[in-house]
């Protein structure tokens, strides 16, 4: 474990990364090049149905800064211009696309050993001001992620969570959608040495009283091949194996079925991505 709570974003992430995490069904395929001096370049092309997706981005290393520009298939240009670590614990994140001219905003993440703090502002008129904070340790972390909109006075997300973390069990649970929802996951180290683990996700909502439930697992066949599967009440059953056949080079198949649904056919997704 880590020092510190981490950010908002981590409370249930390896549930969700458990339970969602490269299941698809569309075909992908990613291939990465890298220099000496820094500079990387990776594209990617994703058959949904009859439409093909494609983006090419770039990324540069300068000492402590990192520019990333990707392209993609609609002529939209994203930047993102990261610093790592202008202060102690500190990283300032700037991003914008274009030809959006609302799109541009400005983050800056803290890291302390108590806390962990994100905030971000858009760069218009009238922005939306974001802002999260987690204190606690790497044990226990209590937090909250808000949203206020200046143009209309209101807020437009706000949620809180906990989670709790020892060596082989994380257990979060947040309120989210203005406290519409609430969420609990947990994840559970079988076996590390076959990095065999089971986690679940439950959601209820007020509004509409309805549970979704997922659960999953995972096990490693072998250093290079891991099998994962999951289930959730609505009667989707979600598999897939993945195999890394060099170092950073994934070959991942994944197929759902709608238990609900025999007489359609099986979703399958294919993704092979390729770093020489």
């Amino acid at each position: 474990m880590g020092k510190g709570p981490g950010l908002y974003t981590e409370i249930g992430k390896k549930a969700r990364d458990l339970l969602y995490k490269d299941y698809q069904t569309d075909q992908k395929f990613t291939l990465t090049t890298s220099s000496p001096t820094g500079v990387s370049i990776t594209s990617a092309g994703t058959k949904k149905g009859d439409l093909f997706l494609a983006d090419v981005n770039t990324q540069l290393k300068s000492r402590n800064v990192t520019t990333d520009i990707k392209v993609d298939t609609s002529s939209n240009l994203f930047t993102t211009i990261t610093v790592d670590e202008p202060a102690p614990g500190l990283k300032a994140i700037f991003g914008f696309r274009v030809p959006d001219q609302r799109s541009g905003k400005i983050e800056l993440q803290y890291l302390h050993e108590y806390a962990g703090i994100s905030s971000s502002i858009g760069l218009t008129a009238n922005p939306i001001v974001n802002f999260s904070g987690v204190l606690g340790t790497n044990v226990l972390a209590l937090g909250t992620d808000i949203s206020f909109d200046t143009k209309t006075g209101n807020f437009t997300k706000c949620n809180a969570g906990f989670s709790f973390t020892n060596a082989d069990l994380i257990a979060s649970l947040a309120l989210n959608e203005k406290g519409d929802s609430v969420n609990a996951s947990y994840y559970h180290i079988v076996n590390p040495s076959t990095n065999t683990v089971v986690g679940a996700e439950v959601t209820h909502s007020f509004s509409t009283n309805v549970n979704t439930i997922t659960v999953g697992t995972q096990h490693a066949l072998d250093p290079s091949t891991t099998i994962k599967a999951r289930v959730n009440n609505a009667g989707k059953v979600s598999a897939l194996i993945q195999h890394e056949w060099r170092p950073k080079s994934l070959f991942t198949i994944s197929g759902e079925v709608d238990t609900k649904s025999i007489d359609k056919s099986p979703k399958v997704g294919l993704a092979l991505a390729l770093k020489p």
